[in-house]
């Protein structure tokens, strides 16, 4: 659901691992995944904080 708020408010997609790095980021709790160690560049602040305010909306933080 949230990549799918970001594309439609922002007009751009969000990789899932971008996702969680902003969670991890916040501390929030995560699910185990099996795509772990998938490497990624880090996210940048733009897409960092339409992270977090889709985060709001769904009401996570």
């Amino acid at each position: 659901m949230i990549k799918e708020y970001i594309k439609a408010k922002y007009g751009f997609k969000i990789h899932t691992a971008y996702i969680a790095e902003v969670k991890k980021e916040l501390r929030l709790p995560m699910y185990d995944a099996p795509n772990v160690g998938e490497e990624l560049k880090h996210t940048t602040s733009e897409k960092a904080e339409a992270i977090k305010e889709a985060l709001k909306h769904f009401e996570v933080i």
